[in-house]
């Protein structure tokens, strides 16, 4: 990993006219999750595109991406419980594309909220979900990362 694969027609269509995907290597989605400054914040779309640039794909695969957010979060939390790391990559300022927070990450939304509200941002409920006030606004962009 990664690999790089060329989409059928099918898959082409499922994905607005993309061509080719990249299938992201879990180090790789930790790297960008780990590069995202205190008070800043990401969304899963942003990683994918970061990842599709750097491998001059179309596209990335969202199924694996979505694995590997949540394998680093776990894998981060492990590492600092075990006393493996001195710190947790920041996993916390990783959010859905619409800002909201993620509950399948380890300590669910509280912890989560609990962190974004720690680097200042607006922790929000909208129905059953929890969102980010305005967090378009420290969305970290893609160029960001892009060398």
């Amino acid at each position: 990993m990664p690999k790089i694969v060329e989409l059928d027609e099918k898959l082409s269509r499922r994905y607005k006219g993309a061509r080719t995907m990249v299938i992201p290597s879990p180090e790789e989605v930790m790297q960008i999750m780990g590069r995202v400054p205190r008070g800043a914040l990401i969304s899963v779309s942003e990683i994918r595109k970061i990842l599709a640039h750097k491998h001059g794909t179309d596209t990335t695969c969202p199924l694996t991406t979505g694995i590997f957010i949540w394998i680093a979060a776990n894998a981060s939390r492990e590492m600092v419980e075990k006393g493996l790391a001195n710190k947790e990559t920041p996993f916390w300022r990783t959010l859905k594309s619409k800002g909201e927070l993620v509950e399948k990450y380890p300590g669910g939304t509280e912890y989560q909220k609990s962190k974004l509200e720690e680097e200042g941002h607006r922790v929000i409920q909208k129905g059953k979900k929890w969102v980010v006030e305005n967090f378009s606004n420290n969305i970290v962009h893609p160029e960001f990362f892009m060398e």
